[in-house]
């Protein structure tokens, strides 16, 4: 059955809001990146337990941890950033996220990421080793100017980086001008979630699923019914925003972007557990 889960903090920064949208549309995971305007990784302890006590009571989970992790320069300090993902594996572990989700480095001012190939395999090498043992799993998402931005470097990092999975997002493909279908068949064997948005590759412009060029109805067919895909289906629509960082959708448009999403996975007469 598939999961359906989202980034909530595209709902609106407060916590109440982001449980009762995703309660009216009967999800019962969310992709944990921001509530009160705080970044997952900057909550206190104080706030991660009534964030945790909170989701609890409304039933619902953590599907995965939206953090920023590997979204910086590739020439800034590496120690840092080490310190920084080292909380973001004891902060999954607290929400109980069986996924982490990363990048694979911005290049430095003025220079290509590509250049830097073999640090960031280390680097990505790295954190999977600091992560063998915890109860969770590392996934990259392609993004626009990281190393794995274009589908053969995601394919790169697959093979070259072994325990960590991949996200599938197929706006960030089209706006980086890639064919969404041809990234697909290249990467389909190695993804093991999604984040849905879509585009208008003419316009630049954020629409519900299935009314842009992702081929989002192809791709999901072509992933539940060749591949049996079972697993998390997360929600990023930035309908209203698109930030480097972040989305805004609000709630109305959050709700929307479910819906096109469940009518798809419906058209598909796949299962899924926010009905």
């Amino acid at each position: 059955m598939i999961r359906l889960s989202g980034f909530a903090d595209e709902i609106g920064p407060d916590l109440d809001l982001q449980i009762d949208t995703l309660r009216a549309e009967h999800m019962h995971y969310l992709e944990l990146r921001g509530v009160w305007d705080t970044n997952v990784l900057d909550f206190t302890d104080a706030q991660r337990r009534d964030i945790t006590n909170r989701l609890g009571d409304a039933g619902i989970g953590v599907s995965s941890i939206g953090s920023p992790i590997g979204k910086v320069r590739i020439d800034l300090p590496w120690q840092d950033h080490v310190d920084r993902f080292r909380h973001c594996l004891d902060v999954a572990e607290e929400f109980g996220a069986p996924y982490i989700r990363l990048f694979s480095y911005y290049p430095p001012e003025g220079g290509r990421i590509a250049d830097h190939r073999d640090e960031v395999l280390r680097r990505l090498n790295e954190q999977v080793e600091i992560a063998a043992g915890r109860p969770v799993t590392l996934l990259h998402e392609n993004e626009a100017d990281i190393f794995g931005m274009r589908a053969e470097a995601c394919l790169d990092i697959a093979e070259n980086v072994p325990g960590l999975g991949l996200i599938f997002d197929p706006a960030n493909f089209v706006h980086a001008g890639i064919d969404t279908l041809e990234a697909w068949k290249m990467l389909r064997d190695r993804v093991v979630y999604f984040h849905i948005k879509d585009m208008r590759a003419a316009d630049g412009q954020m629409v519900p699923a299935g009314e842009g060029d992702g081929h989002i109805p192809e791709i999901l067919a072509d992933a539940v019914g060749r591949l049996g895909y079972q697993g998390f289906v997360s929600l990023e629509p930035h309908l209203a925003v698109a930030g480097k960082h972040s989305g805004y959708s609000g709630p109305d448009l959050f709700r929307k972007a479910v819906q096109s999403v469940k009518a798809i996975l419906d058209n598909l007469g796949a299962a899924y557990d926010a009905t």
